[in-house]
């Protein structure tokens, strides 16, 4: 069973490195490219998946062609931090379709959010509806990003995973 990327060895690495880039890759190809026959890098592919090490699949969509070139990032101060608030704010935070990103941060604020709305207009009912009523919510701070120069989810490891 493979837990971590100490237990891996280059085959698992390079498998993460394509499926990464290429999650729809098939067996036959990501087979070819890893050097493996078939079976063996459907096994490896199926173990890390079920390991949790691979979580799943998904579409990425161009955010600026479905009219979610808005982008905000938001320092949010607590009014408190201990363990219960932490996690009933949390939940109210995976309610919020419109909060693509929420990071616990060790420094002079508690979260920051990456908020992505079609427009400033829609961002600030955003801020006014939904995040100024989240619980435990002391302030906010917003920063609007003007360009998006690298923006992608988790990709290739290089082999160092």
């Amino acid at each position: 069973m493979v837990n971590s990327t100490s237990e891996m060895d280059q085959f698992d690495k390079r498998i993460l490195d394509i499926v990464a880039v290429e999650g729809r890759i098939s067996v036959t190809e990501l087979s070819r490219r890893i050097g493996l026959s078939k079976s063996p890098t459907q096994a490896r592919l199926k173990r890390l998946e079920e390991t949790g090490l691979i979580r799943g699949y998904r579409a990425l969509f161009d955010p600026i062609r479905l009219g979610r070139d808005h982008v905000a990032f938001v320092e949010v101060k607590l009014t408190e931090t201990r363990e219960a608030a932490l996690e009933e704010f949390n939940d109210a935070v995976l309610r919020v379709p419109e909060i693509e990103q929420c990071h616990l941060i060790a420094g002079q604020f508690d979260y920051l959010l990456k908020v992505r709305t079609s427009s400033m207009a829609a961002y600030r009912l955003v801020l006014a509806e939904k995040i100024s009523t989240l619980p435990y919510l002391a302030n906010t701070s917003t920063y609007v990003a003007m360009q998006a120069v690298k923006e992608e989810g988790v990709g290739p490891a290089g082999g160092n995973v």
